[in-house]
């Protein structure tokens, strides 16, 4: 594939869980990818080597979700470097867990600002500078709809992210960009794994019929689609969770 025509990715939250399983798999697509991240340069760092060992072509990019000027430069790089943005995944976000009468509102301020500001910020810099024929693809999950005791505060930030992508995807009439959400069920990352007991990990993956959790590469496969061929789906939430309830 030609570098006139190559597609390009920009995945937040890149250097680990479903944001690096996306990176390696668009790549697999034909696509060059900036995997950014906002801690874990070494993990970014391995995420695009694995992208490059597998031929594909990848760079780097730090910033902070929240903030317009430091992800406008993560766009900017991505101009430089590949000439354009045709997708954005926006896997970054952050998932503390507490009773909602026992969440300090300062964690629940620090929820707030990553997973809601931070998709707003980076909703808004793809809504300008995606090209058509483009995709977002928002994280959510489905938390919001399982009301599981202690995931409140991320609950409610990932509903407004469910309710941005909604309404963005029809401001983008005309465009040509389709504009979707992702929910995951309970999946295999560090994000998930932190601070769990064994019984709890077991529980959470006997909700699906099949018995088990999911893979960052489940979502991964979602998001492939989303990215490339499934360019009818658009303005929806896709709930990939094997079932879970």
């Amino acid at each position: 594939m030609s570098d006139k025509i190559q597609r390009v990715a920009l995945i937040t939250g890149a250097s680990g869980g479903i944001g690096r399983a996306s990176a390696e798999r668009l790549a697999a697509d034909g696509f060059s990818v900036v995997v950014h991240y906002a801690g874990g340069k070494d993990r970014a760092e391995q995420a695009a080597q694995a992208v490059r060992d597998a031929g594909g072509r990848a760079v780097v990019a730090a910033g902070d979700v929240a903030d317009e000027d430091a992800m406008a430069e993560v766009f900017d790089l991505a101009e430089r470097e590949f000439g354009g943005i045709d997708v954005l995944v926006h896997a970054a976000g952050v998932m503390p867990t507490a009773p909602i009468a026992e969440t300090p509102l300062d964690t629940f301020d620090h929820i707030q600002r990553v997973n809601v500001r931070g998709t707003f910020v980076v909703d808004q810099l793809a809504a300008r500078r995606l090209r058509a024929g483009g995709a977002i693809i928002n994280l959510s999950s489905s938390l919001t709809r399982l009301q599981t005791p202690t995931y409140g505060a991320y609950a409610a930030s990932k509903g407004a992210v469910e309710a941005m992508t909604l309404i963005l995807a029809r401001e983008l009439r005309g465009r040509d960009i389709t504009v979707n959400a992702v929910a995951p069920g309970p999946t295999a990352t560090p994000l998930f794994f932190a601070g769990k007991s064994q019984e709890t990990i077991d529980r959470l993956a006997s909700l699906t019929p099949m018995g088990r959790l999911g893979e960052p590469a489940d979502a991964a496969e979602v998001i492939a689609f989303l990215a490339g061929p499934g360019r009818w789906m658009n303005g929806q939430v896709l709930y990939v969770n094997g079932g879970a309830a």
